[in-house]
């Protein structure tokens, strides 16, 4: 008969075996679920879902060129299956190092530069794990933690429009440049509506429409933030904006609401407060000193002591909030023309896109892709090039009567040559656009072109815009 103190001894080396398991057990209680890819012009960025905390580290091989993502508690619930078309992934494979740590081995065309961070859970999504790839001379951007979310099919997107040529602007004489921020793009959809619309997808159509039309504009240039199906982190999309030279930055959005039947598009500008804190943060932080003021003239502030630093900083804050203002109600204004509007006077927020202090800003919600019907007509072709046609009309107003110095169209006014401000007319029965082209004295392409009509087709009480003939190309 076994005696106690062998018993004891069996019964503590069970229980230490099954402490064991359990310890193995619990901790790796994480996997990793799936992973989610997105390209941009010069990164490429992966997303691990996860199911609950881990602790990783990064490192590169060459010879070939590898990267090499250790995962700690961790095992895979499934095949790393992704497809890596236009990057420079070549494939994705996996092993258990230990039944607690994950290696993924990532094989490459060429050297990249990765840097990663963790995202815990939030009251939708999960624990998320996410690793920028940048190409070699890119401009490492902070990768800033961002919402993920799973990835859904894209809904088309309006054709592309012919691109209008133009002539070039006079020696001496620059452009006007807008900076147009399409919202959200890669793992961050924004809103959806529910028919399966997304708010990336269909901002970036409308912010592609507005491009084209304001480069249709002589003097104007316009620039996008994203051209494609990419995430950019928000502080990234200003400093694009900025290293772009901006006059106006314009960011583009479709909002949702709880509840269905709320309607109507609504434009904002900087508050107050977010004016105050942003300054302050700016003046805190040395290295953002220096070319800070690149929109107003390029003063710098990396030479100045800190109250003067101040002075300035509050001076270009507060004429780029002015001006935002401004342009914002002449774009509300137009914009009400096509569409209801949420609100009758331009709204004041926050907003981290709207943040810069020298460049004039606003951001656009074209309407409530919450709302079915609102849904329908943002991913229309037709509505998509009217809501662009009426945010370009509010810019070309604004920028004529307050035209940056050294511009073409500043030239222009100073000389006498533009005509100010842009004038409308409400087709009336029996109108065709060649008999409004000679009443407006300007050719019927020109009208066709500034107004994004395929054809000479009038409706009765159609609004179109008419166009400065200094403004726009003779067709």
């Amino acid at each position: 008969m076994m005696g106690f103190g062998m018993r004891f001894r069996a019964l503590v080396s069970v229980v230490g075996v099954l402490l064991s398991v359990m310890a193995v057990n619990a901790w790796a209680a994480t996997q990793v679920k799936s992973v989610r890819l997105w390209r941009a012009p010069d990164n490429t960025r992966l997303v691990f879902d996860l199911t609950g905390p881990v602790q990783h580290s990064v490192f590169t091989l060459t010879a070939p060129d590898r990267l090499v993502i250790d995962i700690n508690g961790a095992t895979l619930a499934g095949p790393l299956n992704v497809a890596t078309a236009n990057t420079p992934i070549t494939s994705l494979r996996s092993a258990q190092r230990t039944p607690t740590d994950l290696r993924v081995v990532i094989d490459l065309k060429k050297a990249v530069t990765p840097k990663s961070f963790v995202l815990a859970p939030n009251a939708q999504y999960g624990n998320r794990l996410v690793v920028d790839l940048f190409d070699q001379g890119a401009d490492l951007t902070p990768s800033l933690p961002a919402t993920t979310v799973a990835k859904v099919p894209a809904v088309p997107v309006t054709p592309a429009q012919p691109e209008i040529k133009l002539p070039a602007v006079p020696s001496g004489k620059r452009e006007i440049i807008v900076v147009i921020d399409p919202g959200h793009g890669g793992e961050d959809p924004g809103a959806s509506g529910s028919a399966g619309q997304r708010e990336k997808n269909v901002v970036l159509a409308i912010a592609k429409e507005l491009q084209r039309q304001i480069n249709g504009m002589r003097g104007f240039r316009a620039e996008l933030t994203r051209t494609g199906d990419y995430f950019i982190p928000l502080r990234g999309r200003t400093e694009i904006a900025r290293k772009k030279g901006a006059d106006l930055f314009v960011s583009i959005h479709a909002d949702a609401a709880p509840s269905r039947a709320a309607f109507g598009a609504s434009v904002f500008a900087l508050s107050e407060r977010g004016a105050t804190s942003e300054t302050a943060r700016w003046l805190a932080d040395s290295e953002n000193r220096s070319d800070l003021i690149g929109g107003a003239g390029n003063v710098s502030l990396d030479d100045k002591d800190k109250m003067l630093a101040g002075v300035l900083l509050d001076l270009s804050m507060t004429a780029s909030l002015t001006s935002s203002l401004n342009v914002g109600q002449k774009v509300l204004s137009n914009i009400g023309r096509v569409t209801p509007l949420h609100k009758q006077r331009v709204e004041q927020a926050g907003f981290m896109v709207l943040k810069s202090p020298d460049i004039p800003s606003i951001l656009v919600e074209t309407g409530f892709i919450s709302n079915a019907n609102e849904a329908s007509k943002l991913s229309s072709s037709s509505h998509q090039q009217a809501l662009a046609r009426s945010i370009s009309s509010g810019v070309r107003q604004f920028f004529q009567q307050n035209p940056p110095p050294g511009t073409y169209i500043a030239w222009l006014r100073d000389t006498g040559k533009i005509a100010q401000g842009t004038r409308e007319h409400t087709v009336r029965p029996g109108e065709t656009l060649a008999m409004i082209a000679v009443r407006y004295q300007v050719g019927v392409a020109t009208l066709r072109s500034s107004n994004g009509l395929k054809t000479d087709e009038l409706k009765i009480g159609q609004n179109l815009s008419i166009p400065a003939t200094e403004l726009v190309s003779k067709q």
